[in-house]
């Protein structure tokens, strides 16, 4: 029998294809970790879905049909035990552009929102591209690795009643937490007592490690859904990315109507022939593979972080409760983070995301991303193993 593992450990090529992540640094030696989607081949299921859609001939318009949008609510109430009525779907060509829509429908120029960093870039420059006003509530670093929201913060700046909506990014990406139901609980408390309207970036939602179950916001309660916007997306989960699928999951009546109307506006109605062929088959047939996948990946981050504890002492990472990636304190180099960058990228030749993109928390950090061959990350481990090693011994002079 074949051992499911090595259709992950199968390795690529990317050099032909366009790929974000493997074509920054053409003809370099350079391993990229960055870009947050896997390297591996789509589930089998929907490359097989893709094929026949393919052998058909003709792609023309598509509808999103009552059956696409009956997949993805099958989908989160057998995966997360949410229940989720099919009329409550629209969809989205992906979550940040997810997220643009759903701040012009619900919100207006000037508007505080609330976002926690260090968080994914996009989550920055959404807002103020939008003209709204940032709100920053730095999530809280404990002394053994664990990011927690600061309640007390966030309670003081909503209190004057300018906050119109908060984007919580769950599981978060790049601390790799996975919200538990009493901190979702205090969040919906806060948020509701406030006027707040929660919009929940779950497109992680599938990829998580822990005993704890991930509890999707609007299953909180009634209350909760009726002041929350969830997004999702199979790309993540199932390693689709490219084909520009995304749904938003509104329970409420008059919130629906706004983000339709605004999708509308926008004319961003239409899926692709093979988005669709694709999410359908991911959400009904692709739940093995992902348990395959997931299994891979959580060996492959447990071999990063022991890697790094036994060999590295100079960083410092903790596994993550959900997403596949990484969030590196590199700190113990004593760089700026500048150096930091150039240092991995010159030095270790990895591409790796810099810290300081994620905003407030992100200084002396790297993100990595552990989606990919086991071959990749031993390759990238004794890079990172060689250069370190050199700079300790003073073979490399430490930027001033």
């Amino acid at each position: 029998m074949t051992n499911p593992s090595s259709r992950f450990d199968q390795l690529h090529a990317f050099d032909s294809i366009s790929s974000e992540k493997w074509g920054l640094h053409p003809g370099k030696d350079i391993l990229p970790l960055w870009v947050a989607d896997m390297d591996f081949a789509a589930p089998p299921a929907v490359l097989e879905a893709l094929q026949q859609r393919l052998s058909q001939g003709v792609l023309g318009y598509t509808n999103i049909s009552s059956a696409y949008k009956e997949a993805v609510a099958a989908w989160m109430g057998r995966r997360h035990g949410w229940e989720v009525d099919p009329r409550w779907i629209r969809f989205c060509p992906g979550v940040v552009t997810s997220l643009g829509v759903i701040i012009r429908a619900c919100t207006s120029p000037g508007d505080r929102i609330v976002i926690q960093p260090p968080v994914y870039p996009p989550f920055h420059s959404i807002v103020s591209d939008n003209g709204r006003e940032l709100a920053l509530n730095p999530l809280l670093l404990d002394s053994d690795g664990t990011y927690r929201i600061n309640f007390d913060e966030l309670e003081e700046m909503t209190a004057d009643g300018s906050v119109k909506m908060l984007i919580l990014c769950h599981p978060h990406n790049p601390v790799g937490r996975v919200w538990s139901r009493a901190e979702l609980d205090r969040l919906s408390e806060l948020c509701l007592s406030r006027g707040i309207l929660v919009v929940s970036d779950e497109i992680h939602g599938d990829l998580v490690h822990g005993e704890e179950a991930f509890v999707p916001y609007a299953s909180l309660s009634a209350a909760a859904a009726s002041r929350s916007v969830i997004c999702t997306a199979p790309s993540k989960s199932f390693n689709i990315a490219g084909l520009n699928t995304s749904n938003i999951i509104v329970s409420d009546d008059g919130l629906r109507s706004q983000i339709t109307e605004e999708l509308r506006r926008c004319s961003l109605g239409s899926i692709s022939v093979f988005g669709y062929a694709a999410a359908k088959a991911a959400y009904g047939e692709g739940e093995e593979w992902l348990e395959e996948a997931l299994a891979y990946i959580r060996s492959n981050l447990a071999y990063v972080a022991s890697y790094i504890e036994e060999h590295i002492p100079e960083i410092s990472v903790k596994l993550p409760e959900g997403t596949y990636l990484l969030w590196l304190d590199c700190s113990g180099l004593g760089m700026q983070d500048a150096d930091l960058h150039r240092f991995f990228l010159d030095e270790a030749r990895l591409q790796l995301s810099a810290g300081t993109a994620f905003g407030s928390g992100g200084a002396g950090h790297m993100r990595l991303n552990a989606a990919c061959p086991r071959s990749i990350l031993e390759e990238a481990m004794s890079r990172l193993d060689d250069a370190v090693r050199r700079l300790r011994s003073g073979q490399l002079a430490k930027p001033e």
